[in-house]
């Protein structure tokens, strides 16, 4: 695999079984969707992965699962998060043992740091594992903001491949695009900000990582190949759309955080029939009752259930 990494790659997410255990059934029939859809990559064991709620038996259970499902047909990025770099580097080299093709890291967290910290970081777990290495951007999570002046340096520099940003910050990610391509693009820069891929594009990002792509991964998919054609009406229409289905994370009434945001993604998707349940992990519990009516309607009103 290359490392410039381009187009949609869903961060895909865990189902389980109603006793909370990893649900394969649920799992291969949410890839193969995705793959059909023609998504160009997947990033397993991210946020909307649970990789913060998961032993290191259920992420190995999960990346090789990843492994084999995939088979090949598209890039498998997996998430080595974790809070400090010993423990970064452990799931790194797992993951590289069971195949995948990319890790994707945050900043350490809990025990924080300065930048020299957070630069050093990276360079060791490029330095113990030679996949290629993508930042993962997503300070509400790790409480710092990665620089945009150290993540093209890293780049330039062959430690970084690529970063996932996710922190919500439109200008900021604007000045890493515009910084990025003046250093001669040694980044694939992709967004998490689901609902304003399109801005994103315009922007000139290499592709999104968008959670509600487990949703409705073809929306994205037609985007993706609308940007690449210049059809900017299509590329607006289909943001346009995912941003009606994303009210699914807002209808909701009792519930925050994650109870709310993947909560709401896996009940959607039960409703479509690609998982068998909602269940959330300890100590999250599923949406029920007015809740997944309210989020039935949402996919009604935007054609995805009838």
């Amino acid at each position: 695999m290359a490392p410039f990494i381009r187009g949609v790659v869903p961060p895909v997410i865990t189902p389980l079984t109603e006793d909370r255990q990893f649900d394969r059934v649920s799992f291969n029939r949410n890839v193969e969707r995705m793959i059909e859809a023609g998504v160009d990559g997947l990033f397993f064991l991210g946020s909307s992965g649970e990789v913060a709620f998961s032993t290191d038996a259920r992420r190995d259970e999960v990346v090789a699962a990843a492994v084999e499902q995939v088979a090949g047909r598209v890039p498998v990025l997996i998430g080595c998060i974790d809070t400090e770099t010993e423990r970064v580097i452990e799931h790194a080299r797992r993951a590289e043992a069971a195949g995948a093709d990319a890790i994707v890291v945050t900043a350490p967290f809990y025990a924080l740091g300065g930048l020299q910290e957070i630069e050093r970081h990276f360079r060791l777990i490029h330095e113990a594992c030679p996949l290629p290495l993508f930042a993962y951007d997503i300070p509400v999570c790790v409480h710092v903001k990665l620089p945009g002046p150290l993540l093209v340096q890293l780049g330039v520099e062959g430690v970084l491949a690529g970063v996932k940003d996710s922190s919500g910050d439109d200008v900021s990610f604007r000045f890493l695009v515009a910084d990025n391509e003046a250093a001669g693009h040694p980044l694939s820069l992709l967004t998490g900000h689901e609902v304003v891929v399109d801005g994103a594009y315009m922007s000139g990002a290499d592709g999104s990582v968008p959670g509600l792509g487990n949703v409705d991964p073809h929306c994205y998919v037609r985007q993706w190949r609308a940007y690449q054609n210049g059809d900017w009406e299509t590329v607006r229409k289909e943001q346009d759309h995912a941003a009606r289905l994303m009210r699914i994370v807002t209808v909701t009434s009792g519930v925050t955080g994650y109870a709310a945001g993947i909560g709401a993604f896996k009940t959607a998707m039960q409703l479509l029939g690609v998982f068998d349940s909602n269940q959330m992990p300890n100590p999250v519990t599923a949406l029920e009752g007015d809740n997944v009516e309210a989020i039935a309607t949402v996919l009604r009103d935007t054609g995805l259930l009838k």
